[in-house]
């Protein structure tokens, strides 16, 4: 494998999805070239269901088996910027199944990984936001992690990373940086998105990278936004707002050699107390 550079840029393209699919893909392309061209970025990544509304509605009628539409795009954009591209994630048709996947692309276009989300959001909050994903979406079994030229990476979708034993799994499978395409929404969002994606960071000493779409008030499912980059300290380096943007961010193995060197936390775990 390729010698991995001390220092690589992420971007989080947080795109408007509407319900056109064309469009949505058109959108995806736009941001995805405008963050190699003002960013030079090594990895970029789009948001959960970024060529799909978030809603009952949508799964089905937007779902692809692959390849397909949207993913023959993000190959392509991938092999000809010379770029990984996280693509967020969108609904796969499968099996007479529909899964919550996101594919992942190396810089020649290749598909290196595939994560269908393991964890359905099935959620009822007093006063706040009722979801059942499980009645239309099926979920995946499998961990993802793998070898990029800029460090180990692990993929997970949204409600995953509300687990901290899969994080903790991901990073103990080597991952130094985690991405969670997501769309959290305006219950759960203002309480928990910060500091979930914060304590998963720092537990785990690893830069964690949240994409969501960006907020439509007018959908039926109203998305959070402020998609983020958190380093291994549990600092953020890069936020967005509501609106559709583009953020960077730095990911320095250094920076994550030195932390973890200063603060050993995983070196001092008890597997004899407590099993993963």
């Amino acid at each position: 494998m390729t010698a991995l550079k001390k220092s690589s840029k992420l971007a989080i393209c947080q795109t408007n999805v509407i319900n056109d699919k064309i469009a949505n893909l058109s959108k995806a392309e736009e941001l995805i070239r405008k963050a190699h061209r003002l960013y030079g970025a090594d990895m970029i990544v789009l948001p959960e269901m970024f060529n799909c509304p978030y809603g009952y509605g949508y799964f089905k009628k937007f779902a692809e088996s692959f390849p397909g539409e949207s993913t023959d795009l993000l190959s392509g954009l991938a092999r000809e910027l010379g770029v990984y591209i996280i693509g967020g994630s969108i609904p796969e048709a499968d099996d007479n199944k529909i899964f919550n996947t996101s594919y992942t692309f190396d810089r020649t276009g290749k598909l290196l990984a595939r994560h269908r989300k393991i964890h359905l959001f099935d959620v009822d909050i007093t006063d706040g936001i009722s979801f059942q994903e499980s009645k239309h979406i099926s979920p995946g079994s499998e961990i993802t992690v793998f070898d990029t030229d800029i460090c180990r990476t692990g993929v997970a979708i949204c409600y995953d990373m509300r687990f901290p034993e899969l994080i903790r799994k991901m990073t103990l499978e080597g991952a130094v940086l985690i991405i969670i395409p997501a769309a959290f929404n305006m219950t759960t969002g203002p309480a928990h998105w910060h500091i979930t994606v914060r304590t998963r960071a720092l537990d785990n000493q690893v830069y964690f990278a949240c994409a969501s779409p960006a907020r439509d008030n007018s959908a039926g499912y109203t998305i959070y936004g402020h998609s983020l980059i958190s380093d291994p300290w549990g600092k953020i380096i890069s936020e967005a707002s509501t609106g559709e943007e583009i953020i960077c961010g730095s990911i320095k193995l250094d920076e994550l050699e030195r932390i973890r060197k200063e603060l050993p936390l995983l070196k001092h775990k008890r597997f004899d107390l407590y099993r993963y």
